[in-house]
């Protein structure tokens, strides 16, 4: 009987680490569709789109949250709108290189319905790239254009509040949020199709 039956393989270092779940990562790569990459970080949204290629992959698209401040977004860059304006403008420079169809790969979120990162692909939906997704996942046009938050900053504005939440904003933005959100879609819209 051979020794070599019994020595245990080490598992790959992303396993170990807890990032890469390697089977469904698999399943997108078999897809051979481009994938649109989500991630979020404490203070910004990141929408890549990744070919998976023999010898590795290659990214076609990166946009985070932070390219918005250049459309003269003032609101927080981390929140459901902001979100849903990152996959915007990271679809419509996704179509300029030519991607009509994408899987999404959230990676090791959790898939909660009408999440941030369900809004980025939503965006990127609506910049016109075909994306399988089930309808209950992604959030309402109301929490989209951030609706929930001007009645939040409202009502603690009337209780008069002391909270960090709104203070690095001019106070105007989350009272008028769902108007500032339309103006920076339609910039996106306006300035991308120009490119």
């Amino acid at each position: 009987m051979s020794r070599q039956k019994f020595i245990k393989r080490k598992p790959p270092r992303r396993r170990r680490e807890g990032v890469t779940d390697y089977r469904v990562r698999l399943k997108l790569v078999k897809s051979s569709l481009p994938r649109l990459v989500i991630r979020k970080s404490n203070k910004y949204i990141t929408v890549q789109i990744v070919e998976s290629k023999r010898g590795g992959d290659k990214t076609l698209v990166t946009v985070t949250s932070k390219h918005l401040l250049k459309y003269g977004w003032k609101a927080n860059t981390k929140n459901l709108p902001a979100s849903y304006l990152t996959g915007f403008l990271a679809g419509f420079l996704a179509k300029k290189k030519g991607v009509e169809k994408a899987v999404v790969d959230i990676g090791l979120y959790s898939p909660i319905s009408g999440s941030r990162l369900f809004a980025a692909v939503k965006g990127f939906i609506d910049a016109g790239i075909e994306v399988e997704v089930s309808s209950d996942k992604l959030p309402g046009e109301e929490r989209i254009k951030g609706t929930h938050i001007q009645e939040y900053s409202q009502m603690i504005r009337e209780k008069n509040i002391e909270t960090i939440q709104f203070s690095r904003s001019p106070e105007d933005v989350y009272a008028r949020l769902p108007e500032h959100f339309e103006e920076i879609k339609e910039k996106i819209a306006q300035r991308v199709g120009e490119i």
